[in-house]
Protein backbone atom coordinates (compact mmCIF):
# COMPACT_ATOMS: atom_id res chain seq x y z
CA UNK A 1 0.00 0.00 0.00
CA UNK A 2 0.96 3.34 -0.84
CA UNK A 3 1.43 5.52 2.52
CA UNK A 4 -1.23 8.45 1.98
CA UNK A 5 -5.22 7.39 1.55
CA UNK A 6 -7.86 10.13 1.17
CA UNK A 7 -10.95 8.51 2.13
CA UNK A 8 -13.94 10.51 1.11
CA UNK A 9 -17.74 9.21 2.97
CA UNK A 10 -20.20 10.38 1.33
CA UNK A 11 -22.79 13.87 2.51
CA UNK A 12 -25.55 13.09 4.24
CA UNK A 13 -28.47 15.18 3.45
CA UNK A 14 -28.82 17.79 6.66
CA UNK A 15 -32.35 17.01 6.45
CA UNK A 16 -32.62 14.75 8.95
CA UNK A 17 -30.99 12.50 10.91
CA UNK A 18 -28.45 9.11 10.47
CA UNK A 19 -30.17 5.67 10.82
CA UNK A 20 -28.49 2.27 10.76
CA UNK A 21 -28.76 1.91 6.68
CA UNK A 22 -26.38 5.15 6.42
CA UNK A 23 -24.18 2.98 9.17
CA UNK A 24 -24.02 -0.16 7.40
CA UNK A 25 -23.58 1.04 4.22
CA UNK A 26 -21.00 3.81 4.60
CA UNK A 27 -19.63 4.94 7.71
CA UNK A 28 -18.60 1.79 9.57
CA UNK A 29 -17.20 0.07 6.91
CA UNK A 30 -15.27 3.38 6.18
CA UNK A 31 -13.87 4.09 9.67
CA UNK A 32 -13.02 0.56 10.12
CA UNK A 33 -11.02 0.74 6.79
CA UNK A 34 -9.78 4.23 8.21
CA UNK A 35 -8.72 2.43 11.62
CA UNK A 36 -6.63 -0.48 10.08
CA UNK A 37 -4.86 1.67 7.98
CA UNK A 38 -3.85 3.90 10.80
CA UNK A 39 -2.55 1.28 12.70
CA UNK A 40 -0.64 0.14 10.29
CA UNK A 41 1.28 3.36 10.13
CA UNK A 42 -0.72 4.90 6.92
CA UNK A 43 -1.01 8.12 6.67
CA UNK A 44 -4.80 8.89 6.28
CA UNK A 45 -7.63 11.95 5.90
CA UNK A 46 -10.89 10.33 6.37
CA UNK A 47 -13.23 13.38 4.85
CA UNK A 48 -16.89 13.82 6.11
CA UNK A 49 -19.52 16.76 6.32
CA UNK A 50 -23.19 17.37 5.64
CA UNK A 51 -24.39 18.06 2.49
CA UNK A 52 -26.32 21.22 3.03
CA UNK A 53 -27.61 22.72 -0.19
CA UNK A 54 -29.92 19.44 -1.35
CA UNK A 55 -33.38 20.31 -2.82
CA UNK A 56 -34.83 17.89 0.29
CA UNK A 57 -33.74 20.49 2.72
CA UNK A 58 -35.97 23.42 1.27
CA UNK A 59 -38.79 20.44 1.23
CA UNK A 60 -38.22 20.35 5.12
CA UNK A 61 -37.77 23.83 5.86
CA UNK A 62 -40.94 24.93 3.66
CA UNK A 63 -43.14 22.08 5.46
CA UNK A 64 -41.79 23.41 8.57
CA UNK A 65 -42.42 26.54 8.03
CA UNK A 66 -38.68 27.76 8.72
CA UNK A 67 -35.87 28.84 6.81
CA UNK A 68 -32.99 26.03 5.10
CA UNK A 69 -30.41 27.20 7.22
CA UNK A 70 -32.03 26.39 10.39
CA UNK A 71 -32.72 22.83 9.24
CA UNK A 72 -29.25 22.39 8.44
CA UNK A 73 -28.03 24.20 11.24
CA UNK A 74 -30.34 21.73 13.58
CA UNK A 75 -29.28 18.71 11.68
CA UNK A 76 -26.09 19.11 11.11
CA UNK A 77 -25.30 19.43 14.67
CA UNK A 78 -27.40 16.17 15.44
CA UNK A 79 -25.15 14.04 13.16
CA UNK A 80 -22.32 15.22 13.72
CA UNK A 81 -22.61 14.47 17.68
CA UNK A 82 -23.91 11.66 16.99
CA UNK A 83 -21.01 10.40 14.74
CA UNK A 84 -18.58 11.68 17.15
CA UNK A 85 -20.53 9.82 20.05
CA UNK A 86 -20.51 6.53 17.94
CA UNK A 87 -17.03 6.72 17.27
CA UNK A 88 -16.50 7.30 13.20
CA UNK A 89 -12.86 8.48 13.60
CA UNK A 90 -13.24 11.43 10.76
CA UNK A 91 -10.19 13.53 10.57
CA UNK A 92 -12.80 16.37 9.45
CA UNK A 93 -16.37 16.87 9.34
CA UNK A 94 -17.47 19.73 7.46
CA UNK A 95 -20.72 21.03 5.89
CA UNK A 96 -21.26 22.80 1.95
CA UNK A 97 -22.58 26.17 3.82
CA UNK A 98 -19.23 27.29 5.32
CA UNK A 99 -17.63 29.78 2.93
CA UNK A 100 -14.85 28.18 2.19
CA UNK A 101 -16.84 25.57 0.42
CA UNK A 102 -18.74 27.83 -1.17
CA UNK A 103 -15.66 29.66 -2.57
CA UNK A 104 -14.35 26.43 -3.31
CA UNK A 105 -17.58 25.40 -5.56
CA UNK A 106 -17.41 28.86 -7.04
CA UNK A 107 -13.82 28.71 -8.24
CA UNK A 108 -14.28 25.02 -9.50
CA UNK A 109 -17.02 26.10 -11.77
CA UNK A 110 -15.17 29.21 -13.00
CA UNK A 111 -12.43 27.31 -13.94
CA UNK A 112 -14.49 24.88 -16.00
CA UNK A 113 -15.99 27.48 -17.06
CA UNK A 114 -13.22 29.67 -18.37
CA UNK A 115 -11.50 26.88 -19.99
CA UNK A 116 -14.41 26.29 -22.50
CA UNK A 117 -15.06 22.85 -20.37
CA UNK A 118 -19.24 23.56 -19.78
CA UNK A 119 -21.59 24.14 -22.46
CA UNK A 120 -24.57 26.35 -22.51
CA UNK A 121 -27.99 26.34 -23.73
CA UNK A 122 -31.59 26.97 -23.41
CA UNK A 123 -34.23 24.12 -23.19
CA UNK A 124 -37.83 23.37 -21.56
CA UNK A 125 -38.03 22.39 -17.61
CA UNK A 126 -40.75 22.02 -15.52
CA UNK A 127 -42.87 24.86 -14.22
CA UNK A 128 -45.35 25.31 -11.38
CA UNK A 129 -47.35 28.51 -12.94
CA UNK A 130 -49.32 28.62 -9.13
CA UNK A 131 -46.20 29.14 -7.36
CA UNK A 132 -44.56 30.32 -10.15
CA UNK A 133 -40.90 28.42 -10.00
CA UNK A 134 -39.08 26.59 -11.86
CA UNK A 135 -39.17 22.62 -10.55
CA UNK A 136 -36.51 21.38 -9.11
CA UNK A 137 -36.29 17.29 -10.17
CA UNK A 138 -37.04 17.01 -6.00
CA UNK A 139 -40.34 18.73 -6.45
CA UNK A 140 -41.20 17.10 -9.25
CA UNK A 141 -43.04 13.21 -8.33
CA UNK A 142 -44.46 10.58 -11.05
CA UNK A 143 -44.70 7.02 -11.98
CA UNK A 144 -41.54 5.88 -12.70
CA UNK A 145 -41.06 4.34 -16.38
CA UNK A 146 -38.72 1.09 -15.81
CA UNK A 147 -41.09 -0.09 -12.70
CA UNK A 148 -43.99 1.39 -12.10
CA UNK A 149 -43.38 3.18 -8.94
CA UNK A 150 -45.72 6.31 -8.49
CA UNK A 151 -44.13 8.45 -6.15
CA UNK A 152 -40.85 8.46 -7.92
CA UNK A 153 -38.50 11.38 -8.16
CA UNK A 154 -37.21 13.98 -10.81
CA UNK A 155 -34.23 12.68 -9.98
CA UNK A 156 -34.28 9.15 -9.30
CA UNK A 157 -36.84 6.42 -8.20
CA UNK A 158 -36.18 5.26 -4.50
CA UNK A 159 -37.81 1.93 -5.22
CA UNK A 160 -35.91 0.21 -8.40
CA UNK A 161 -32.67 3.18 -7.28
CA UNK A 162 -32.94 4.50 -11.43
CA UNK A 163 -31.22 7.65 -12.45
CA UNK A 164 -33.98 9.74 -13.78
CA UNK A 165 -34.50 13.13 -15.56
CA UNK A 166 -37.88 14.76 -14.63
CA UNK A 167 -39.25 14.89 -18.12
CA UNK A 168 -38.80 10.57 -18.28
CA UNK A 169 -41.93 10.51 -15.35
CA UNK A 170 -45.14 8.90 -16.63
CA UNK A 171 -48.01 11.87 -15.32
CA UNK A 172 -45.73 14.46 -13.23
CA UNK A 173 -46.89 16.56 -10.27
CA UNK A 174 -45.58 19.50 -8.83
CA UNK A 175 -44.49 18.84 -4.93
CA UNK A 176 -45.25 22.51 -4.38
CA UNK A 177 -49.19 22.96 -5.58
CA UNK A 178 -49.77 19.58 -6.36
CA UNK A 179 -50.74 20.80 -9.95
CA UNK A 180 -49.32 19.44 -13.38
CA UNK A 181 -46.16 21.42 -14.45
CA UNK A 182 -45.86 23.10 -17.61
CA UNK A 183 -42.85 23.04 -19.77
CA UNK A 184 -41.03 26.67 -19.78
CA UNK A 185 -38.17 27.57 -21.47
CA UNK A 186 -34.74 28.26 -19.02
CA UNK A 187 -30.71 28.15 -19.88
CA UNK A 188 -27.84 26.62 -17.92
CA UNK A 189 -24.41 25.44 -18.00
CA UNK A 190 -23.93 21.49 -18.58
CA UNK A 191 -21.13 19.00 -18.15
CA UNK A 192 -20.73 17.10 -21.71
CA UNK A 193 -20.28 13.60 -19.99
CA UNK A 194 -20.83 12.47 -23.92
CA UNK A 195 -17.20 14.06 -24.76
CA UNK A 196 -15.31 11.52 -21.91
CA UNK A 197 -16.89 8.28 -22.81
CA UNK A 198 -13.49 6.99 -24.38
CA UNK A 199 -11.67 8.16 -21.62
CA UNK A 200 -14.42 6.55 -19.08
CA UNK A 201 -14.08 3.61 -21.16
CA UNK A 202 -10.67 3.25 -20.92
CA UNK A 203 -10.07 4.31 -16.96
CA UNK A 204 -13.24 1.83 -15.79
CA UNK A 205 -14.50 -0.55 -18.14
CA UNK A 206 -10.40 -1.33 -19.49
CA UNK A 207 -8.93 -0.33 -16.05
CA UNK A 208 -10.98 -1.26 -13.56
CA UNK A 209 -12.56 -4.48 -13.96
CA UNK A 210 -10.71 -6.55 -11.77
CA UNK A 211 -10.50 -4.48 -9.11
CA UNK A 212 -13.90 -2.91 -8.79
CA UNK A 213 -16.68 -4.66 -7.04
CA UNK A 214 -18.83 -5.92 -9.30
CA UNK A 215 -22.12 -3.81 -8.54
CA UNK A 216 -20.13 -1.27 -9.00
CA UNK A 217 -18.32 -2.24 -12.07
CA UNK A 218 -21.57 -3.03 -13.49
CA UNK A 219 -23.68 0.15 -13.20
CA UNK A 220 -20.70 2.25 -14.65
CA UNK A 221 -20.66 -0.49 -17.27
CA UNK A 222 -24.43 0.19 -18.03
CA UNK A 223 -24.52 3.72 -17.81
CA UNK A 224 -21.56 3.90 -20.21
CA UNK A 225 -22.45 1.72 -22.68
CA UNK A 226 -26.07 3.50 -22.62
CA UNK A 227 -24.40 6.61 -23.75
CA UNK A 228 -23.50 9.55 -21.73
CA UNK A 229 -25.71 12.57 -22.41
CA UNK A 230 -24.30 16.23 -21.08
CA UNK A 231 -26.01 17.07 -17.53
CA UNK A 232 -26.64 20.76 -16.10
CA UNK A 233 -24.31 21.62 -13.48
CA UNK A 234 -27.24 25.06 -12.49
CA UNK A 235 -30.55 24.90 -11.46
CA UNK A 236 -33.04 27.75 -10.94
CA UNK A 237 -33.29 27.46 -7.03
CA UNK A 238 -32.78 29.91 -4.39
CA UNK A 239 -30.92 27.91 -1.93
CA UNK A 240 -27.33 26.91 -2.80
CA UNK A 241 -23.90 28.09 -4.14
CA UNK A 242 -24.48 31.18 -6.34
CA UNK A 243 -23.18 30.38 -9.96
CA UNK A 244 -20.52 32.92 -9.95
CA UNK A 245 -22.09 34.83 -13.33
CA UNK A 246 -23.08 38.21 -14.17
CA UNK A 247 -26.13 36.67 -16.26
CA UNK A 248 -27.28 34.00 -14.16
CA UNK A 249 -29.26 35.71 -11.16
CA UNK A 250 -31.55 32.81 -9.74
CA UNK A 251 -29.67 30.34 -10.45
CA UNK A 252 -27.14 27.85 -8.49
CA UNK A 253 -25.02 25.07 -8.73
CA UNK A 254 -26.60 21.52 -9.08
CA UNK A 255 -26.32 19.74 -5.90
CA UNK A 256 -25.07 16.94 -7.43
CA UNK A 257 -21.85 19.31 -8.77
CA UNK A 258 -21.65 20.91 -5.35
CA UNK A 259 -21.83 18.16 -2.90
CA UNK A 260 -18.83 16.52 -4.05
CA UNK A 261 -16.56 19.47 -3.92
CA UNK A 262 -17.48 19.16 -0.60
CA UNK A 263 -14.75 16.59 0.08
CA UNK A 264 -12.34 18.95 -1.18
CA UNK A 265 -13.01 22.52 0.93
CA UNK A 266 -13.42 20.22 3.80
CA UNK A 267 -9.50 19.05 2.69
CA UNK A 268 -9.12 22.54 2.60
CA UNK A 269 -10.67 23.27 5.74
CA UNK A 270 -8.11 21.01 8.03
CA UNK A 271 -5.38 21.68 5.72
CA UNK A 272 -5.58 25.27 7.00
CA UNK A 273 -6.41 24.48 10.77
CA UNK A 274 -3.66 21.41 10.29
CA UNK A 275 -0.57 23.95 8.49
CA UNK A 276 -0.72 21.34 5.23
CA UNK A 277 -1.25 22.38 1.81
CA UNK A 278 -4.76 20.76 0.66
CA UNK A 279 -2.93 19.77 -3.51
CA UNK A 280 -1.03 17.19 -1.61
CA UNK A 281 -3.89 15.24 -1.02
CA UNK A 282 -6.00 16.28 -4.01
CA UNK A 283 -3.07 16.85 -6.56
CA UNK A 284 -0.27 14.51 -6.00
CA UNK A 285 -0.50 10.82 -7.95
CA UNK A 286 0.98 9.48 -4.55
CA UNK A 287 -1.96 9.72 -2.86
CA UNK A 288 -4.83 6.72 -3.54
CA UNK A 289 -8.52 8.50 -3.05
CA UNK A 290 -11.08 6.32 -2.15
CA UNK A 291 -14.78 6.84 -1.85
CA UNK A 292 -17.16 5.05 0.29
CA UNK A 293 -20.48 5.84 -0.91
CA UNK A 294 -24.12 4.02 -0.92
CA UNK A 295 -25.01 2.30 -4.47
CA UNK A 296 -27.48 5.22 -4.91
CA UNK A 297 -24.46 7.05 -5.41
CA UNK A 298 -22.20 4.83 -7.27
CA UNK A 299 -22.58 6.53 -10.88
CA UNK A 300 -22.14 10.41 -9.23
CA UNK A 301 -18.70 9.07 -7.62
CA UNK A 302 -17.55 7.07 -10.70
CA UNK A 303 -18.45 8.87 -13.70
CA UNK A 304 -20.00 12.21 -13.04
CA UNK A 305 -17.32 13.36 -10.83
CA UNK A 306 -14.09 11.83 -11.63
CA UNK A 307 -15.34 13.27 -15.09
CA UNK A 308 -15.51 17.09 -13.34
CA UNK A 309 -12.22 16.20 -11.64
CA UNK A 310 -10.37 14.97 -15.31
CA UNK A 311 -12.45 18.14 -16.99
CA UNK A 312 -10.43 20.49 -14.15
CA UNK A 313 -7.40 18.87 -15.24
CA UNK A 314 -5.57 18.92 -12.21
CA UNK A 315 -6.67 16.81 -9.50
CA UNK A 316 -6.16 13.09 -9.13
CA UNK A 317 -9.30 10.29 -9.71
CA UNK A 318 -10.35 7.76 -7.22
CA UNK A 319 -8.43 4.56 -7.20
CA UNK A 320 -11.45 3.04 -5.99
CA UNK A 321 -15.57 3.40 -4.90
CA UNK A 322 -16.21 0.39 -2.53
CA UNK A 323 -20.04 0.95 -2.79
CA UNK A 324 -22.59 -1.20 -0.67
CA UNK A 325 -26.12 -2.23 -1.91
CA UNK A 326 -28.76 -1.25 0.72
CA UNK A 327 -29.59 -2.42 4.16
CA UNK A 328 -33.40 -3.70 5.61
CA UNK A 329 -35.15 -3.35 8.35
CA UNK A 330 -37.05 -6.42 10.10
CA UNK A 331 -37.62 -7.10 6.15
CA UNK A 332 -38.86 -4.13 5.37
CA UNK A 333 -37.33 -0.91 3.38
CA UNK A 334 -35.95 1.90 5.87
CA UNK A 335 -38.36 4.44 4.83
CA UNK A 336 -37.50 7.77 6.70
CA UNK A 337 -40.88 9.15 5.81
CA UNK A 338 -43.08 6.48 7.40
CA UNK A 339 -40.25 6.78 10.17
CA UNK A 340 -39.46 3.13 9.28
CA UNK A 341 -35.66 3.36 10.55
CA UNK A 342 -33.54 2.91 14.08
CA UNK A 343 -32.10 6.12 14.31
CA UNK A 344 -28.43 6.67 15.45
CA UNK A 345 -29.02 9.23 17.87
CA UNK A 346 -32.32 7.83 19.36
CA UNK A 347 -29.72 4.51 19.34
CA UNK A 348 -26.94 5.93 21.65
CA UNK A 349 -29.72 7.45 24.17
CA UNK A 350 -31.20 3.82 24.52
CA UNK A 351 -27.95 2.17 24.11
CA UNK A 352 -25.79 3.80 26.49
CA UNK A 353 -21.73 2.11 25.98
CA UNK A 354 -23.11 -0.08 23.80
CA UNK A 355 -22.20 1.55 20.11
CA UNK A 356 -19.90 -1.65 19.36
CA UNK A 357 -23.12 -4.05 19.99
CA UNK A 358 -24.20 -1.94 17.41
CA UNK A 359 -20.96 -1.77 14.96
CA UNK A 360 -20.81 -5.54 15.19
CA UNK A 361 -24.53 -6.28 14.04
CA UNK A 362 -23.79 -3.86 10.93
CA UNK A 363 -20.47 -5.29 10.06
CA UNK A 364 -21.78 -9.36 10.09
CA UNK A 365 -24.56 -8.27 8.28
CA UNK A 366 -22.93 -4.95 6.16
CA UNK A 367 -24.82 -5.28 2.57
CA UNK A 368 -21.54 -5.67 0.60
CA UNK A 369 -22.69 -7.84 -2.43
CA UNK A 370 -26.02 -7.65 -1.96
CA UNK A 371 -29.03 -6.01 -0.09
CA UNK A 372 -29.26 -7.67 3.76
CA UNK A 373 -31.47 -7.19 6.59
CA UNK A 374 -31.42 -5.72 10.31
CA UNK A 375 -33.68 -7.40 12.97
CA UNK A 376 -33.54 -7.17 16.47
CA UNK A 377 -34.15 -10.20 17.39
CA UNK A 378 -30.76 -10.31 15.33
CA UNK A 379 -29.26 -7.82 17.13
CA UNK A 380 -29.60 -9.36 20.61
CA UNK A 381 -28.10 -12.63 19.76
CA UNK A 382 -25.30 -11.48 18.40
CA UNK A 383 -24.34 -9.87 21.75
CA UNK A 384 -25.81 -12.51 23.48
CA UNK A 385 -24.51 -15.50 22.03
CA UNK A 386 -21.24 -14.12 20.57
CA UNK A 387 -19.80 -11.03 22.19
CA UNK A 388 -20.72 -11.88 25.23
CA UNK A 389 -20.59 -15.98 25.15
CA UNK A 390 -17.27 -16.02 23.02
CA UNK A 391 -15.49 -13.02 23.28
CA UNK A 392 -16.01 -11.51 26.83
CA UNK A 393 -16.44 -14.86 28.35
CA UNK A 394 -13.20 -15.77 27.35
CA UNK A 395 -11.62 -12.55 28.51
CA UNK A 396 -13.11 -12.35 31.66
CA UNK A 397 -12.31 -15.98 32.82
CA UNK A 398 -8.68 -15.33 32.06
CA UNK A 399 -8.07 -11.79 33.75
CA UNK A 400 -10.26 -13.16 36.49
CA UNK A 401 -7.99 -16.63 36.77
CA UNK A 402 -4.89 -14.24 36.65
CA UNK A 403 -5.81 -12.09 39.68
CA UNK A 404 -7.08 -15.41 41.94
CA UNK A 405 -3.56 -17.16 41.56
CA UNK A 406 -1.11 -14.60 41.24
CA UNK A 407 -2.50 -11.20 42.17
CA UNK A 408 -2.75 -9.86 38.66
CA UNK A 409 0.91 -10.32 37.81
CA UNK A 410 1.70 -12.07 34.62
CA UNK A 411 2.73 -15.55 34.65
CA UNK A 412 5.82 -16.64 33.02
CA UNK A 413 5.40 -19.41 30.70
CA UNK A 414 6.89 -22.57 30.98
CA UNK A 415 7.31 -25.14 27.86
CA UNK A 416 4.62 -25.16 25.38
CA UNK A 417 3.16 -27.98 24.09
CA UNK A 418 3.20 -29.23 20.66
CA UNK A 419 -0.45 -28.54 20.48
CA UNK A 420 0.14 -24.84 22.12
CA UNK A 421 2.83 -24.67 19.42
CA UNK A 422 0.45 -24.83 16.70
CA UNK A 423 -1.73 -22.64 18.41
CA UNK A 424 0.73 -19.74 18.43
CA UNK A 425 1.45 -20.51 14.49
CA UNK A 426 -2.12 -19.92 13.90
CA UNK A 427 -2.38 -16.90 16.08
CA UNK A 428 0.26 -15.22 14.30
CA UNK A 429 -1.79 -16.03 10.90
CA UNK A 430 -4.38 -13.70 12.02
CA UNK A 431 -2.97 -10.08 11.52
CA UNK A 432 -2.00 -10.63 8.22
CA UNK A 433 -5.56 -12.77 7.38
CA UNK A 434 -7.82 -10.02 8.80
CA UNK A 435 -5.69 -7.46 6.99
CA UNK A 436 -5.85 -9.02 3.78
CA UNK A 437 -9.67 -9.05 3.91
CA UNK A 438 -9.87 -5.59 5.18
CA UNK A 439 -7.80 -4.38 2.19
CA UNK A 440 -10.21 -6.31 -0.11
CA UNK A 441 -13.17 -4.17 1.30
CA UNK A 442 -14.42 -7.44 2.58
CA UNK A 443 -15.28 -6.51 5.93
CA UNK A 444 -17.57 -9.08 7.25
CA UNK A 445 -15.01 -11.53 6.68
CA UNK A 446 -12.39 -9.60 8.67
CA UNK A 447 -14.74 -9.50 11.85
CA UNK A 448 -15.71 -13.18 11.29
CA UNK A 449 -11.49 -13.89 11.12
CA UNK A 450 -11.32 -11.67 14.68
CA UNK A 451 -14.39 -14.07 16.16
CA UNK A 452 -12.23 -17.14 15.25
CA UNK A 453 -9.42 -15.69 17.25
CA UNK A 454 -11.73 -15.20 20.34
CA UNK A 455 -13.42 -18.69 19.66
CA UNK A 456 -9.69 -20.00 19.58
CA UNK A 457 -9.08 -18.58 22.40
CA UNK A 458 -12.13 -19.46 24.41
CA UNK A 459 -11.79 -23.03 23.25
CA UNK A 460 -7.79 -23.49 24.49
CA UNK A 461 -9.16 -22.34 28.15
CA UNK A 462 -12.07 -24.50 28.24
CA UNK A 463 -10.02 -27.29 26.97
CA UNK A 464 -7.20 -27.00 29.31
CA UNK A 465 -9.19 -25.90 32.31
CA UNK A 466 -6.57 -24.48 34.04
CA UNK A 467 -9.21 -24.26 37.19
CA UNK A 468 -9.00 -27.80 37.79
CA UNK A 469 -5.39 -27.85 36.34
CA UNK A 470 -4.18 -25.85 39.27
CA UNK A 471 -4.98 -28.57 42.20
CA UNK A 472 -1.96 -30.84 40.76
CA UNK A 473 -0.06 -29.48 38.19
CA UNK A 474 0.54 -24.93 39.35
CA UNK A 475 3.28 -24.57 37.05
CA UNK A 476 1.22 -25.73 33.87
CA UNK A 477 -1.51 -23.54 35.39
CA UNK A 478 1.18 -20.52 34.59
CA UNK A 479 1.65 -21.61 30.78
CA UNK A 480 -1.80 -21.93 29.89
CA UNK A 481 -3.23 -18.62 31.61
CA UNK A 482 0.24 -16.85 30.26
CA UNK A 483 -0.97 -17.87 26.68
CA UNK A 484 -5.08 -17.14 27.10
CA UNK A 485 -3.68 -13.26 28.34
CA UNK A 486 -1.43 -13.19 24.67
CA UNK A 487 -4.86 -13.56 22.85
CA UNK A 488 -6.89 -11.57 25.02
CA UNK A 489 -3.56 -8.53 23.82
CA UNK A 490 -4.28 -9.62 20.52
CA UNK A 491 -7.92 -9.71 20.46
CA UNK A 492 -7.15 -5.78 21.96
CA UNK A 493 -5.06 -4.81 19.22
CA UNK A 494 -6.55 -6.45 16.14
CA UNK A 495 -10.41 -5.47 17.20
CA UNK A 496 -9.87 -2.06 17.68
CA UNK A 497 -11.04 -0.93 13.66
CA UNK A 498 -14.44 -3.00 14.30
CA UNK A 499 -15.05 -2.50 18.37
CA UNK A 500 -12.69 0.44 18.88
CA UNK A 501 -14.69 1.24 22.38
CA UNK A 502 -14.46 -2.50 23.55
CA UNK A 503 -10.78 -2.51 22.44
CA UNK A 504 -9.74 0.39 24.40
CA UNK A 505 -11.86 -1.14 27.68
CA UNK A 506 -9.39 -3.89 27.35
CA UNK A 507 -6.13 -2.61 26.60
CA UNK A 508 -7.06 -0.79 30.40
CA UNK A 509 -7.79 -3.90 32.02
CA UNK A 510 -4.43 -5.39 30.34
CA UNK A 511 -2.89 -2.09 31.57
CA UNK A 512 -1.37 -1.79 27.87
CA UNK A 513 -1.42 0.97 25.50
CA UNK A 514 -0.36 -0.84 21.73
CA UNK A 515 -1.93 0.59 18.39
CA UNK A 516 0.25 -0.79 15.76
CA UNK A 517 -0.82 -3.42 13.49
CA UNK A 518 1.67 -6.26 13.47
CA UNK A 519 1.74 -8.44 10.15
CA UNK A 520 4.54 -10.66 12.09
CA UNK A 521 1.95 -11.59 14.30
CA UNK A 522 3.49 -11.28 18.04
CA UNK A 523 2.25 -12.86 20.62
CA UNK A 524 4.12 -11.39 23.60
CA UNK A 525 2.74 -7.98 24.02
CA UNK A 526 2.32 -9.26 27.92
CA UNK A 527 6.03 -9.72 29.74
CA UNK A 528 6.00 -11.41 32.72
CA UNK A 529 5.99 -9.90 35.86
CA UNK A 530 2.95 -7.09 34.39
CA UNK A 531 0.58 -6.45 36.76
CA UNK A 532 -3.13 -5.77 35.05
CA UNK A 533 -5.62 -4.48 36.37
CA UNK A 534 -9.35 -6.13 37.75
CA UNK A 535 -11.72 -7.85 35.34
CA UNK A 536 -14.49 -5.98 34.33
CA UNK A 537 -17.50 -7.11 31.62
CA UNK A 538 -16.84 -6.39 28.39
CA UNK A 539 -20.50 -6.94 27.36
CA UNK A 540 -23.85 -7.34 28.93
CA UNK A 541 -26.60 -9.44 28.40
CA UNK A 542 -29.98 -7.58 26.77
CA UNK A 543 -32.95 -9.00 27.66
CA UNK A 544 -35.32 -9.60 26.00
CA UNK A 545 -38.02 -6.54 27.57
CA UNK A 546 -35.37 -4.10 25.96
CA UNK A 547 -35.93 -5.78 22.54
CA UNK A 548 -39.28 -5.99 22.60
CA UNK A 549 -39.47 -2.10 23.50
CA UNK A 550 -37.16 -1.66 20.26
CA UNK A 551 -39.55 -3.58 18.03
CA UNK A 552 -42.60 -1.85 19.82
CA UNK A 553 -41.03 1.54 18.96
CA UNK A 554 -41.00 0.80 15.41
CA UNK A 555 -44.84 -0.24 15.14
CA UNK A 556 -46.10 2.59 17.19
CA UNK A 557 -44.25 4.76 13.94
Amino acid sequence: MTKRHLITTALPYANGPIHIGHLAGVYVPADIYCRYLRAKGEEVLMVGGSDEHGVPITIKARNENTTPQAIVDRYHEIIKKSFEEFGISFDVYSRTTRPIHHKTASDFFTKLYNDGKLIEKSSEQYYDEEVGEFLADRYITGTCPHCNYEKAYGDQCEACGTSLNATDLIAPKSALSGNTPVMKETHHWYLPLDQYENWLKKWILEGHKEDWKTNVYGQCKSWIEQGLQPRAVTRDLNWGVNVPLADAEGKVLYVWFDAPIGYISATKEWCEQNGQNYEKWWKDEETRMLHFIGKDNIVFHCIIFPVMLKAEGSFIVPENVPANEFLNLENDKISTSRNWAVWLHEYLEDFKDKQDVLRYTLTTIAPETKDSDFTWADFQAKNNNELLAIFGNFVNRTVVLIHKYYEGIVPAAGEYTAEEKELIGKIAEFPHTIGASIEKYRFREALAEFMNLARLGNKYLTDTEPWKVVKTDPERVKTILHLSLQICACLSVLGEPFLPFTSEKLQKILNIDVHAWDEGGKIDLLKAGHKINAAEYLFEKIEDGVIEGQVGKLKLS
